[in-house]
């Protein structure tokens, strides 16, 4: 998907339903960040952090988001050296960079398969109160036994029990932020479940947003349903604006059924961005960025984790191997699957024969994340067309390049989104909660002595 002046051309203000919601991705996974690129600066370093998320707030966005990873992942038995290694813990981070701004809401991802409800909660509510309100949380899940051996308990849990274990940690987490009385008090909290049964005091009081904010990233059946029943945002992917109908169609269509509006969930798909003065320079800038992000090297470890065997000895600029892969070989370790194999290996093949593709151009075809790509005019046409049409309520954008991958953006887009009405002028509010429009929890009616 891209954006281009004769696809877009200007149409006037129109009146506005919605206004666009914006996040900053801070990089570093996967094949997003070019590395090898000049501007490309230490991903250990506060300074980086600094910056993005001081650009992310000049340019009025929700919030910032950290990702994280609990094991560093292995290819062919050693550590991949294209990831991220050595990255801070999250939360410490952004109690940091709390006091180094003022309104941008502050995201960690801490993942629910392996962490517990009462050390996480605290943990949050203490990140609210220091920001005053901004904190949020990014809940994943993990099957994956090779993740799980940094861990006591070691082990894994299959795939429809990580997610039931999410929705009950979620749950006894908002059971503990509510724990204290509207007087300021603490009062005892029992909680009985499939996988928690825990009981005591609560060390914090109602943090200032009620309850931070809970992302949920994922797009199978299973992580919509946890998103419908639990979340307030979902960080998704998909390619097209007809395939972002769908699944925004879907999403909200499920909220229903657990008394939630469409109001209550936020859609933010993640996206890149490539401007250029024209449109012709903007797809050269984005496929030069592609062929950087999708190195020959990084080609072969691509392939090799669908084919599941070492390829080292293939060409990346040659054909794709005939040889069938070999499914569950572990050669590679702590990373989501691309789906079966077989049926993976099968469609680049289709997708190789019918556009003459070599490794490195198939991997790069069908690796793209969901891109906005155009001159500044034409890229805040899309954005806003995607939102409009009910495909998005914003975006959780992804730079490739740290610190400085949002500062065009920033710079040259903003306030194209401001001229059309589409983007706010100023923060309204002080929390993240008033930044997405989203309520802030009602405390449930409770006697004093508070049981689950």
């Amino acid at each position: 998907m891209t954006s281009t002046d004769k696809q877009h051309k200007p149409r006037g203000r129109r009146p506005h339903n919605k206004h666009i919601h914006l996040a900053a991705h801070f990089p570093g996974v996967n094949n997003t960040t070019v590395w090898t690129d000049p501007r490309s600066r230490s991903q250990i370093d506060f300074a980086s952090f600094e910056h993005l998320a001081r650009t992310a707030e000049r340019g009025l966005f929700d919030f910032f988001f950290l990702a994280e990873g609990l094991r560093l992942r292995e290819h062919k038995g050693r550590v991949h050296d294209l990831d991220v290694v050595g990255r801070p813990e999250s939360l410490t981070v952004l109690n940091a960079l709390a006091a180094v701004t003022e309104r941008l809401g502050l995201a960690a991802t801490v993942n629910a398969t392996f962490n517990e409800p009462y050390e996480t909660a605290r943990r949050f509510a203490t990140l609210d109160h220091l920001s005053g309100g901004r904190a949020a949380w990014n809940v994943v899940t993990s099957s994956d036994a090779f993740t799980g051996e940094n861990f006591r308990r070691g082990g894994y849990l299959d795939r429809a029990d990580r997610y039931t274990r999410a929705a009950e940690f979620v749950a006894t987490a908002r059971e503990l932020w509510d724990s204290w009385t509207s007087e300021g008090q603490p009062r005892p909290f029992v909680h009985t479940g499939q996988h928690f049964d825990i009981e005591g005091e609560f060390t914090l009081p109602r943090s200032p947003q009620g309850h931070p904010v809970v992302i949920q990233a994922g797009d199978s059946p299973e992580g919509r349903e946890f998103a419908a029943s639990a979340a307030d945002v979902i960080f998704t992917r998909h390619g097209t604006l007809e395939a972002g109908r769908a699944f925004y169609a879907d999403v909200k269509g499920r909220l229903a059924k657990y008394g939630r509006t469409t109001e209550d969930l936020k859609i933010m798909p993640g996206v890149t961005v490539v401007l250029g003065d024209t449109a012709a320079e903007a797809q050269e800038r984005a496929a030069g960025i592609r062929r950087q992000q999708v190195s020959p090297q990084n080609a072969l470890l691509t392939l090799e984790q669908v084919w599941g065997v070492d390829l080292s000895s293939y060409d990346p600029d040659g054909p794709l191997p005939d040889i069938d892969p070999v499914v569950d070989s572990g050669l590679s370790q702590g990373r989501t699957k691309r789906g079966d194999p077989r049926a993976v290996a099968e469609e680049w093949r289709a997708l190789s024969r019918a556009k003459g593709l070599s490794i490195r151009q198939t991997v790069i075809e069908t690796t793209t994340r969901q891109s906005f790509i155009g001159t500044p005019q034409a890229v805040a046409a899309e954005l806003d067309e995607f939102v409009q049409s009910d495909a998005a309520d914003g975006f959780i954008l992804v730079p490739h390049l740290t610190p400085g991958g949002l500062d065009e953006f920033v710079d040259q887009v903003v306030p194209l989104l401001q001229e059309r009405g589409a983007y706010r002028t100023e923060y309204a509010g002080t929390t993240l909660r008033s930044h997405l429009g989203l309520k802030e929890p009602v405390r449930p009616a409770r006697e004093e002595g508070l049981t689950a």
